[in-house]
């Protein structure tokens, strides 16, 4: 598992990080979303989430907050709303105490 990144996404923006050497998952809503995450969670370190499908499935994503490995982390998508931003800075802020993205007090 050392250093497997995974990108579960539902628009053609995943390809790119497939040239990166990042796999790709397509998931055109959030069930296959959650259904292709229970499926890939032991075997990547790393799995990206566009926000599109990383917004509805909030509650299910917690339960990888509980562990060291998957580190799901949501990404913004073609027509971003800014969840998958704001998701980060959280989680940064989170782990590190501070807000390194934004500066906001």
């Amino acid at each position: 598992m050392l250093g497997k990144m995974a990108i579960v996404g539902g628009d053609e923006g995943i390809l790119v990080f497939k040239a990166a050497g990042v796999a790709t998952y397509p998931a055109e809503n959030e069930k296959k979303a959650r259904e292709i995450l229970r499926k890939i969670a032991k075997e990547y370190q790393i799995i990206f989430l566009t926000e599109d499908l990383a917004r509805p499935l909030t509650e299910f994503l917690k339960r990888f907050d509980e562990e060291a490995y998957p580190v799901v982390v949501s990404i913004p998508s073609g027509n971003s709303d800014g969840y998958g931003m704001e998701v980060l800075k959280n989680a940064m802020e989170r782990a590190l105490g501070v807000d390194i993205l934004f500066h906001n007090d």
